[in-house]
């Protein structure tokens, strides 16, 4: 049998009720009382009885958080601070790679509170769950649910403006194409209407599929644009991986960044100024990210009338000395 409030009072010498509004966090208890609680439930090994909890008190202070995969660097990264965002607001995070059904029907059980559900290939059904759910994906109207958006257009669209301030015209973005992921079909989408925008050419050799996102996926299409001499001379990446592919590629081929070719990578996280040659970036930053989505599923658990969504996230260019002007 577990350690219950029970015992911690009676090691204490206090009641019952102290050590519950102790262990909440009451202002009601002395501080010296409350550290002195807290040490004593944490050398018995007190686990909280979240059953119990919601019975009392309607919640269990556990929020959900739904994604097929945590493979890639940025997910895996996400996904923790998301979960460092919630513990500083009192909650805790169950995560789920299981299919979203299953995942949903595993999350009803343990009577989360709320639902953070990452959109993947597989879209996100009609939902017609009671508690607050916050997706992260790709705004449309035909979306009923509340969206927090990271723009990934908006983000082509500032990489291409600053290539083409430095005098490029010929621009490749390298990408996977094959897979039904949404994200990927925004960047390329959101390339292609940057090109648009600026009167760009749109040749053969604008968009290269990698059928993939791993360092090699980018590092093999590299080998494949300069075997068939498709190369321009400024290349946006579509993942954080795939521009460390893309950069060993070229630097095997004697290419100097940004003297002979400039980079722009999407995904705005700190590695990319640790790759073999340090890239520019775009995109929404991963702390924001998870402050974003973790501030707007707390503003629904207190009022689920607080529905201004989408959120449409503003992404950032993060220069550093990957692109040069164009010298002709």
């Amino acid at each position: 049998m577990g350690i219950t409030i029970k015992d911690i009072a009676q090691q204490a010498g206090v009641s019952y009720s102290t050590v519950s509004k102790a262990l909440n966090d009451s202002p009601l208890v002395k501080p010296d009382t409350k550290l002195k609680i807290i040490e004593i439930a944490r050398t018995l090994g007190y686990q909280p009885n979240f059953a119990a909890q919601h019975l009392v008190k309607k919640r269990t202070n556990t929020i959900g958080l739904i994604w097929p995969t945590i493979a890639r660097t940025v997910p895996a990264q996400l996904v923790s601070l998301i979960r460092e965002e919630l513990e500083q607001q009192g909650y805790a995070m169950i995560l789920s790679v299981d299919s979203l059904l299953k995942a949903l029907d595993t999350f009803k059980r343990f009577q989360v509170d709320g639902l953070i559900i990452f959109e993947g290939v597989d879209p996100v059904p009609p939902l017609s769950l009671s508690i607050p759910i916050i997706t992260y994906g790709i705004y449309h109207p035909n979306k009923s649910y509340p969206i927090i958006d990271a723009n990934h257009r908006l983000a082509m669209d500032k990489a291409v403006d600053h290539l083409v301030k430095l005098g490029h015209s010929r621009l490749q973005f390298i990408g996977d194409l094959d897979s039904n992921d949404p994200f990927q079909y925004e960047k390329q989408q959101g390339f292609i209407k940057a090109l648009e925008k600026y009167r760009l050419p749109i040749g053969d050799h604008a968009i290269i599929n990698t059928h993939g996102l791993d360092w090699f996926n980018g590092y093999q299409a590299i080998k494949d644009c300069l075997n068939q001499k498709q190369l321009e001379s400024a290349i946006i990446s579509g993942s954080y991986e795939l521009s460390g592919g893309i950069v060993r590629g070229l630097k095997e081929h004697q290419y100097v960044i940004p003297e002979d070719i400039s980079i722009i990578g999407y995904d705005n996280i700190p590695q990319m100024a640790h790759l073999e040659k340090p890239i520019t970036s775009v995109g929404v930053s991963m702390d924001k990210l998870a402050i974003t989505i973790v501030k707007h599923l707390i503003n629904l658990l207190n009022d689920k009338n607080d529905v201004h969504f989408p959120v449409k996230m503003i992404p950032e260019l993060n220069t550093r000395h990957s692109c040069a002007r164009l010298v002709f």
